[in-house]
């Protein structure tokens, strides 16, 4: 695995308690839609310790810079990050993964993503858009209220602009919500997935924490689909 030296340029709230780091892209450093990173960063008070932690790229191959996005959690890590002033240096690896789409486009991607889950589905959604492809890319996101839905407004322009892709967001608990929502509520079940039509059958791509892949991938089989139709990823720690 490469190692580089990156800059933080900026940061911003992306949803509620979720934020976006904006690095500096390394020359030479080259990935696919989907692909993660590790990033390296000296712990606060622990001279010579330095953590590492792995976040799928939301910036797409053609954009420069390279974009994280995060649950600002309650840890040291977190905190770490949360502390990095504009300009800081860091260490990255990468990069890394295989969740990254299939080669056959006649086939249509189907993205079942869990809050954060999004990220490396903003990446392939970011470069599809700006390529033009013929592909059918259908995002199914579930999140407990529009304000957790990190880049929601962004995915659905993304979705008005390119006849082939499609965003079906959907609201667990929007009973808690201080903001209107007259989209779908409930999860990600069989009766949703079953609405995502295609002429083709498509390829599943689940991410998110362990137990929503879990219990997608169990929903799936049940309907009938086949584990060589489904890739997946969890998200731990976020």
């Amino acid at each position: 695995m490469n190692t580089f030296d990156t800059q933080l340029t900026s940061r911003e709230v992306v949803a509620e308690g979720t934020s976006a780091f904006h690095f500096r892209k390394p020359d030479g450093f080259v990935f696919k839609p989907g692909q993660a990173i590790d990033l390296v960063l000296e712990l606060p008070g622990q001279e010579g310790e330095a953590a590492r932690h792995a976040f799928s790229l939301v910036s797409a191959p053609f954009e420069d810079e390279l974009v994280i996005a995060t649950r600002m959690r309650d840890s040291v890590y977190k905190r770490a990050l949360g502390a990095l002033p504009a300009g800081a240096m860091v260490r990255m690896e990468g990069p890394f993964g295989s969740l990254t789409l299939h080669n056959d486009r006649t086939r249509p991607a189907v993205f079942l993503a869990g809050g954060i889950g999004i990220t490396p589905f903003m990446s392939m959604l970011r470069q599809a858009a700006r390529d033009g492809h013929a592909r059918e890319l259908i995002l199914v996101y579930s999140n407990r209220r529009p304000e957790d839905a990190a880049f929601l407004d962004e995915l659905q322009a993304i979705a008005k602009q390119n006849k082939g892709v499609r965003v079906i967001a959907t609201m667990t608990d929007i009973a808690r919500s201080k903001r209107p929502w007259d989209g779908r509520v409930g999860a990600i079940d069989e009766a949703l997935i079953a609405s995502v039509n295609t002429d083709v059958t498509p390829v599943y791509y689940l991410v998110g924490p362990p137990g929503l892949v879990e219990a997608l991938r169990d929903t799936l089989n049940r309907m009938g689909i086949s584990d060589d139709d489904i890739r997946s990823e969890e998200f731990y720690g976020y």
